[in-house]
């Protein structure tokens, strides 16, 4: 490239700032984060020191920042569900390319606005659906096009949301509640919708699902349970959820093992100890899992049709120990296993020695999801300084994904009807 794509951040949480704006540190002779905003002045001070953005160039909302002439190549909308679209709209009126993080939006009628907008502007919207730029899905999508299992028959996905993640996110977090944001399939798992789609090359017909929130509710709560977790909980030792656990002691996911990244970092800007005690006294973060004001499932299954007789199932569940996601792949040929937190795959085919691929050998550096945030921002710069285009996950591609996980969710609600998705 001869000079960086440059980009503007709406909402500078731990996606706009913390998964894609870092790209610029390892690659800044391709990416230029100039201006942002957010309502917490915290995070435009991040935004400031990490970035070298100017106060000048800093703004206390996505208003402000979209009231001003077009600043950059690119705008990032990382804002919260709700608000993806109306942000998007304005600022493609304003000429600006989208990089637009996950889900577009919650209301279909939403999601075909955006598209219309998008080609009437010919502007870039590019969905954050990171999976695909993933080393482990695109060896996996690149063996099932090259026929090496012959036709496709059957795709069984499981994400394992972990019982921490789902505490953090989705029982005392941003995400807890589909009046205010989506609904669990959509918000969490329109990844896994998006790559079923991706894997099956071929569109989906039908969906049927079931699910329901069974374990992180009042009634579930032992006795002796506080409404927080450091007021004095009688249950606390034996509790895997309790929030001092999560956030400061385990040395996976608290402030003394894994340190100042997420999902401490969501608690408070650049984390210590002092600064997550403080948040878990006053904060969300601090309640008792089973007295919050949530409502999404915390397990799902879909079934899915897709065209040519290809069946998948998909499967989340909070309650497992990892985060992870795994799969298998059958065809009239062979078959595929998966594990995407080994990062290895293997392929047997009928009667023929398995093969493994160690995705990990190539070494490097992996950010996120895989290494597919950085996979993303790659691409998408090359795309934006090559002029624009639709991209591996443009927003004409995300839509089917959104439409699959909409009507999985109303089936849900209406008790597991199979829904036909040509007439949703």
């Amino acid at each position: 490239m001869s000079k960086p794509v440059t980009f503007a951040i709406c909402g500078c949480g731990a996606r706009g700032l913390e998964a894609y704006a870092p790209y610029q540190l390892t690659h800044p002779e391709e990416m230029k984060v100039v201006a942002g905003a957010d309502v917490r002045p915290e995070r435009l001070e991040l935004l400031q020191k990490r970035f070298g953005v100017p106060a000048g160039m800093c703004f206390p909302s996505d208003e402000a920042l979209l009231a001003q002439p077009k600043l950059a190549d690119v705008m990032i909308v990382s804002t919260q569900d709700r608000q993806h679209v109306s942000a998007a709209l304005k600022a493609l009126d304003k000429g600006y390319h989208i990089l637009l993080e996950k889900p577009i939006s919650p209301d279909l009628g939403q999601c075909r606005a955006l598209q219309e907008k998008a080609r009437e502007t010919g502007r870039a919207v590019v969905v954050c659906h990171v999976l695909r730029y993933t080393k482990f899905y695109a060896v996996l999508e690149d063996l099932l096009r090259r026929g090496e299992i012959g036709k496709i028959e059957t795709i069984d996905a499981i994400e394992h949301v972990a019982y921490w993640h789902q505490a953090h996110s989705f029982v005392r977090g941003n995400w807890r509640n589909s009046s205010e944001t989506s609904p669990m399939i959509l918000q969490k798992s329109c990844h896994d919708m998006d790559i079923l789609r991706w894997l099956a090359g071929a569109p989906c017909l039908k969906v049927q699902s079931f699910g329901s929130l069974d374990y992180f509710k009042a009634e579930n709560a032992p006795q002796g349970a506080a409404p927080r977790c450091l007021d004095g909980c009688a249950c606390k030792d034996a509790c895997p959820y309790d929030a001092e656990k999560i956030y400061v002691t385990d040395p996976r996911t608290g402030i003394r093992g894994r340190g100042k990244g997420w999902p401490c970092a969501v608690l408070a800007s650049e984390p210590d100890e002092d600064k997550i005690y403080a948040a878990l006294r006053t904060g969300p973060y601090g309640r008792c899992v089973f007295h919050c004001d949530n409502n999404v499932v915390d397990h799902q299954t879909v079934n899915l049709e897709f065209e040519g007789n290809i069946h998948a199932t998909f499967t989340m569940t909070a309650f497992t120990q990892d985060c992870r996601r795994t799969i298998k792949v059958t065809g009239t040929l062979g078959e595929i296993e998966g594990d995407m937190a080994k990062n290895a795959l293997t392929l047997r085919r009928f009667g023929r020695p398995e093969e493994t691929f160690d995705l990990n050998e190539e070494g490097g550096q992996f950010s996120g999801h895989g290494g597919g945030d950085f996979g993303l921002m790659a691409s998408f710069c090359r795309l934006i300084a090559r002029g624009g285009g639709a991209g591996l996950t443009g927003v004409d591609a995300s839509v089917e994904s959104h439409v699959m996980a909409l009507a999985a969710e109303a089936s849900r609600l209406d008790g597991g009807r199979t829904i036909a998705l040509a007439g949703f």
